[in-house]
């Protein structure tokens, strides 16, 4: 088996392309070994010392390390668990998370107001179909959160969140795209 390694503009993660599905639909972000607890691919990565994130695509798998650790001692350790993940058939996610197939954050509420439902709508289409596919490129995911007098609230997840170019990202590409199709859009922050 072969695992292509990616750089992703946040030098504290590493996208790791295993060749195989990882998700059938969907992302799914895990935070610490608690929160990893339906997904034994995550947990034996958090397993690793120093994995301080887990962030799983539909044929993906970005892992965050903590600051004090260095890239080249920990690459191995986290190839090695993947492969054996694989190579015993285990599923990657299991119980009620592996239907789910979802965007974990996804189930928090939405905000806006019904008269902007139109407007919100576009937001969205424009998100899934030219950022987040971008975005899913560099080990990471974008997800709506709200619409208020214009301000266009966005969560960076994965390896674009706490990347140090997110920021640049929102600002400049992602805002002044959607203010380009969608006129009533004035700013757009992150989440």
């Amino acid at each position: 088996m072969f695992i292509q390694t990616e750089a992703t503009p946040n030098p504290a993660t590493l996208k790791f392309i295993p060749g195989k599905t990882v998700l059938p639909a969907g992302t799914l972000e895990y935070r610490d070994l608690a929160a990893a607890a339906d997904s034994p691919l995550a947990s034996a990565l958090f397993a690793i010392d120093g994995v301080a994130g887990v962030f799983l695509g539909q044929d993906f798998i970005s892992v965050s390390k903590a600051d004090t650790l260095a890239w080249q001692h920990l690459k191995p350790a986290v190839l090695g668990v993947i492969m054996e993940h694989y190579m015993s058939g285990a599923p990657v996610v299991a119980g009620a998370g592996a239907a789910a197939g979802s965007h974990a954050a996804d189930t928090e509420a939405e905000d806006f107001a019904p008269e902007d439902q139109e407007i919100v709508d576009t937001i969205k289409e424009l998100i899934e179909t030219r950022v987040r596919p971008a975005v899913a490129n560099d080990g990471g995911d974008i997800v709506f959160r709200s619409y208020r007098e214009g301000v266009v609230s966005l969560q960076m997840r994965g390896a674009c969140a706490g990347c140090p170019s997110s920021t640049a990202t929102l600002r400049h590409g992602i805002e002044n795209m959607l203010k380009h199709y969608v006129p009533e859009v004035l700013e757009v922050r992150p989440a």
